[in-house]
């Protein structure tokens, strides 16, 4: 068995981070607070889709400072609003933390989108 080390464990989970964000991990979870989407939409559905999309526009093309290996946390702007991003790490069943970040067989990503005021 080969050893893993904490810097590529941490490499690992950054890569798994950026398919999460990319919208390419089917597990995966992204939920917006109301406070969040109800400030980029109107009260209508479409325009609710609209600031959806700009939303995942913006997290897509969001950069990281290269020392920042893991990129679970970030900010970004859309229409003038700074969003705030975390990403957290549970179990399959969405009950505990998970066990091993690293492992994508044992690990759901929840990607949650806010504003200041919603951390």
């Amino acid at each position: 068995m080969i050893a893993v080390t904490d810097e590529t464990r941490t490499e690992i989970i950054g890569r798994l981070n950026d398919r999460c964000r990319q919208g390419l991990d089917r597990t995966a979870r992204i939920v917006v607070t109301r406070t969040c989407l109800a400030t980029l939409a109107g009260d209508t559905l479409a325009s609710r889709a609209i600031a959806q999309a700009h939303l995942m526009q913006a997290l897509r093309r969001c950069t990281f400072d290269p020392r920042d290996t893991e990129r679970n946390r970030g900010s970004f702007t859309v229409r003038d609003t700074e969003v705030f991003f975390a990403i957290d790490y549970y179990d399959a069943a969405l009950e505990y933390g998970s066990e091993d970040p690293a492992d994508a067989g044992v690990t759901t990503r929840v990607l949650t989108l806010m504003l200041r005021e919603d951390l």
